[in-house]
This record gives C-alpha cells, sequence and structure tokens, in this order.
C-alpha cells in the first residue's frame, strides 16, 4: 500500500459519508417524521376511543352500584323503624354510618313518609323537614322494584326507592340518597391528563359534567363514545378533544432535535473524517505489516482494532497463521512418534532378548539358598526394573504402531467386572477402595484384549496417582446409541491449564511416567469410532469419559 493510499481512501470515505450518509439519512428521516406524525394521530384517536369507552364503563358502574346500593338498602328490616318515627334513632344512626362508610359517594341519605316529611337521615339537622326534590328524570324497575332518579340540581343526582311495611305491605314511605356528582366531575378530571378534554353530554347534547379544561372548541382529533349503560339511559356519550399541535408535539420535538443533530454533524465531519478514515486503514496497514512478516520469529499479531469487517479479517488472518503453526507442532509431534515407532520396532528385539536373559538369570540366582538379603534385595531391583524396561518398550510400540481392532461381541459389564477385581489387589496395597456399577448388561463389538488395555491403563493411573485410602469408582450405563464408561478418583485432579495436553505424548503429572498410557488409550478408544474426554468427577478429583457406539452388526 502507498503512501497516497490512505489519503485517496480517506477523501473517498468523506465523500460516501456526505453521499451516501447523510443525504439519506435526511431523506429518510423526513419520510420517518411523516409516518410517525401519521401513526402518532391513528394512535391518538384510538387512544381516544379506548379512554372514552374505559371511562363510560366506569361511570355507568358508579351509577349502577348507587342504585343497587339504594334498592338492598331500602329491603333491610331496620328501615321498619320509620313507622313508630324512629323514636330511638337507630335508623338515623345506621344512615350516618352508612353515608360515611361511602365517603364522598353520597351527600345525603334520607328516609321520607308519605308526605315528604324526613322521618330519619344521615345529616340530623334534615329530619322533620320537607324533602323538595327536582323533577323526574327516569323512572324504571329493577328486580321488580320502583326506582326513579331526579334531574341534576346542585351537583347532586338523587335516587329514590319506595319502602314497603312488612306487616301491611303498603306503601310507608321513601329512601332517597342524594348521589354526588362531583365524584362522575372528578373522574373526567383523572382521565383528562395529556390535554385531553372530556364531557359527558345526555341525549339533547347537553353537559351532564366536564373536566376543568373542557372547551366547546372541537379540535381536529375528537371522538364520542356511547355510553352502553345497564341502566335505562339512553342517548349518553362521553365526548373527547383534544388538540393536535399539542398532540404531535412530541414529533415536532424529535423533528427539531434532528435538524440541530444533522447541522452539528456536518459541522463536525470534517475535522472528525481523518481520525475515522485513520482508524480504518491503520488496521489494514498493520495487517499487512504481519502477514508479510509471518515466517520471521517473534512476530506478534496486529491489534483487534478498526470496523468490524476488519477485524473479522484480522481474526482470519491470525487464525490462519495460528492454524499453520498448530498444523507445524502437529507434524512435529507425528514425527517424533514416527521415529520411536521406528526405534521401538529396531530395538524391541534387541532390548527384549538381553531382558529376558536378565530377568531369567535374577529368578535363577534368587533361588539361591547362600544368597545374602541384600543380594536378594539387589535381585528384586533388576527383575523390577526389567520389567519396568519391558512395558516401555511394549507402550512405545502400541503408540507408535497401533494395532486395527479386531471387534467381537463383548458383554462389558462381566468384561469390565473381571478387569476391576484383577485389579482389587494392586488397589488394596494402597488401602485404595475400587468399585464397579453397571446399569446392566451391554453387548458391544471391541477387541477385548485393547478394550483390557484402555480400562487398566485408566485404573492404574488412577491407584498410581492417589494417595492411601482413595477411591475409584468405574461405572457402566448405556443410552440408545452409545455405551458410556467413565473412571473417577478423588485425587488432586488435572489442573484447567493442563487439560488440554492430557491426551499427547510424552505428557505425564507422574513422576517416573512415560507419558504414552492416555496417548494409547485415545487412539484406541477413537479406533472404536468413540470419544474420550475428561471431566471433574464428584468428587472434585479426575474423571475420564469414554463413548463407544452401540454398533448392531
Amino acid at each position: 500500500m502507498s503512501k497516497h493510499a490512505p489519503l485517496t481512501i480517506r477523501k473517498m470515505l468523506l465523500i460516501a459519508f456526505l453521499l451516501a450518509g447523510l443525504l439519506p439519512a435526511l431523506l429518510v428521516s423526513m419520510l420517518s417524521f411523516y409516518q410517525a406524525r401519521t401513526a402518532l394521530r391513528t394512535e391518538i384517536k384510538h387512544d381516544l376511543k379506548t379512554t372514552g369507552k374505559a371511562v363510560g364503563e366506569h361511570i355507568d358502574r358508579i351509577l349502577f352500584e348507587r342504585v343497587q346500593n339504594v334498592r338492598s338498602w331500602s329491603q333491610l328490616a331496620i328501615m321498619q323503624d320509620m313507622q313508630i318515627g324512629d323514636i330511638d334513632k337507630r335508623l338515623s344512626i345506621f344512615l350516618a354510618e352508612t353515608r360515611s362508610s361511602y365517603a364522598e359517594q353520597y351527600l345525603s341519605l334520607d328516609v321520607v313518609d308519605l308526605q315528604s316529611i324526613i322521618i330519619s337521615s344521615s345529616n340530623p339537622h334534615h329530619i322533620n323537614q320537607r324533602l323538595s326534590s327536582p323533577p323526574i328524570w327516569f323512572s324504571f324497575q329493577d328486580n321488580g322494584q320502583s326506582m326513579t332518579v331526579y334531574h341534576l340540581q346542585n351537583e347532586q343526582l338523587m335516587i329514590s326507592t319506595p319502602l314497603t311495611s312488612d306487616i301491611s305491605h303498603q306503601p310507608i314511605g321513601h329512601l332517597i340518597a342524594s348521589f354526588n356528582w362531583a365524584v362522575i366531575q372528578n373522574l373526567l378530571n383523572h382521565a383528562a391528563q395529556n390535554a385531553t378534554e372530556l364531557a359527558l353530554i345526555d341525549d339533547n347534547a347537553r353537559l351532564l359534567a366536564q373536566s376543568r379544561n373542557w372547551s366547546q372548541q372541537r379540535h381536529s382529533l375528537h371522538t364520542h363514545i356511547s355510553l352502553q349503560s345497564t341502566l335505562p339511559i339512553q342517548g349518553w356519550q362521553v365526548a373527547l378533544n383534544k388538540e393536535h399541535d399539542v398532540a404531535v408535539a412530541p414529533v415536532h420535538r424529535l423533528g427539531l432535535i434532528f435538524l440541530i443533530v444533522l447541522v452539528v454533524i456536518l459541522l463536525f465531519s470534517l475535522s472528525l473524517v481523518r481520525p475515522i478514515a485513520k482508524r480504518i486503514t491503520q488496521p489494514l496497514d498493520d495487517l499487512l505489516h504481519f502477514v508479510k512478516q509471518l515466517r520471521k520469529p517473534n512476530v506478534s499479531a496486529p491489534p483487534l482494532t478498526g470496523p468490524a469487517e476488519v477485524q473479522a479479517l484480522n481474526l482470519a488472518f491470525t487464525r490462519m497463521a495460528t492454524d499453520l503453526e498448530e498444523s507445524e507442532q502437529q507434524l512435529t509431534r507425528a514425527a517424533k512418534l514416527a521415529v520411536v515407532g521406528e526405534m521401538a520396532a529396531a530395538m524391541s528385539h534387541e532390548v527384549r532378548t538381553p531382558l529376558g536373559i536378565m530377568r531369567s538369570s535374577a529368578d535363577v540366582l534368587k533361588r539361591e539358598p547362600a544368597l545374602s538379603s541384600d543380594g536378594r534385595e539387589v535381585l528384586g531391583f533388576i527383575i523390577s526394573e526389567t520389567e519396568r524396561l519391558n512395558k516401555l518398550v511394549t507402550t512405545l510400540i502400541d503408540s507408535a504402531r497401533p494395532r486395527v481392532p479386531s471387534k467381537i461381541p463383548l458383554e462389558l459389564q462381566a468384561h469390565l467386572q473381571h478387569v476391576c477385581d484383577m485389579l482389587q489387589k494392586q488397589a488394596q496395597d494402597k488401602h485404595i477402595q475400587l468399585s464397579f456399577n453397571a446399569s446392566g448388561p451391554v453387548i458391544i463389538a471391541v477387541d477385548q484384549d485393547q478394550m483390557t488395555q484402555v480400562m487398566v491403563n485408566l485404573i492404574v493411573n488412577a491407584i498410581q496417582i492417589l494417595p492411601e485410602h482413595g477411591q475409584v469408582a468405574v461405572s457402566l450405563f448405556h443410552d440408545q446409541h452409545y455405551a458410556h464408561l467413565t473412571v473417577a478418583d478423588n485425587g488432586p485432579g488435572v489442573p484447567s491449564s493442563q487439560q488440554n495436553h492430557l491426551f499427547e505424548a510424552f505428557f505425564t503429572q507422574r513422576a517416573g511416567g512415560v507419558g504414552l498410557g492416555l496417548a494409547v488409550v485415545k487412539q484406541i478408544v477413537e479406533a472404536h469410532g468413540g470419544t474420550i474426554t475428561y471431566s471433574t468427577s464428584p468428587w472434585q478429583g479426575a474423571q475420564f469419559n469414554i463413548a463407544l457406539p452401540l454398533e448392531t452388526e
């Protein structure tokens, strides 16, 4: 990349930013604001209808509850006290307590005789006075009982029902409840939010109640919701008004803010384009330098900066370089194993023959009766070391030249039990508890010798690394597709930093170990089409998990 290339890119970025960024953004924003304005108007109309319907239902519920109150109170036995002039004032006390319990719902509760003289009242000053009532608005039957509603007067709505004697079954007076119409006014005031005006209108277009902000002006955003009442009220409506400019004011404010922000962006775009362009082009320069210097030693990957696409390109090149390095390491390990295999094949005969002679000679000498205790100890060392060398040669041959498994049907439960029984003596020598648990018989096609080698290797590794009085648990279970074998212990486990190297050749945690056992186990399991993984055991120790496919053939 030449020195002039970044400058050209930066200029092109500036032009592209102005043409492909700001201008389309301006057009799209104008269309968006128009659509938002239209959508907001539609939503406001819908909200007005929803509010009107809710307010109408609330008004109807309030009026219906008041009518039901009057009807139910009129049927109480205490109402019969009016026949004796409410001498003990029980009825007046009841009316006063009832009105108090309903807070502002009622202005007064009165019981009058047939001459409209107040016999009992929630207000003691009303007793023995004549009750003057407004003209009747409408009457109706509620569950067979006559109910009368009077015209609004002095912000109160009077509801009346006759009282009947329980003895003569003749009318003896009326119960009149003066409903506080301010409750309806407060309901409309509470619903009049966000510059919404509300009013309750009767069938003659007269205002029955209105919110404080109600005006006669008919705004562009308005609606009327008919009151669906359970009472015989006909033609009542809830009218709602909202001024258009107030309704769409949030959109106007948002548009003004956007224009201001757009001007600020235009003013600062020229001064900001250079660092922005540098931020985009510099990672490309660093990546190009990294690719050119890739084969040189001590080359560090470029920092992960710039746009997402440049970062993705950076990650791809870095991952490619890492994969190349890992491939080289794998080839190196394969070469090591190949060398080990060739050496093991060439030396196996030459090494095993003298080892066998040494072992036989040591056994013969050990049977000499005149041999001293020191001599017997030295012969024991010779025998144990020759066995260890023989095992080492066998392990080297197995890891370098793995044998193709000769699969036969094998009942794993019995086989694993046999392996555990075979290793019980070795476990008992260190006071280690070796247990085996199986969910049931599992028959699978495997190489019996290689499977024995796998389990012996894992169990012996656990026994050797555990301190005395440890635990080793072998388990076997299966699902629809796999047989699962686990070997778990309560030892120190494997540090997380070393878990990725567990199955690599020549990696070991045990002093004196060669590091080929787990590599051989992995080769055998994978040759059977299975997998082996490491996890933490329930005792926070090591656990090896083997999954072998259940083959039907």
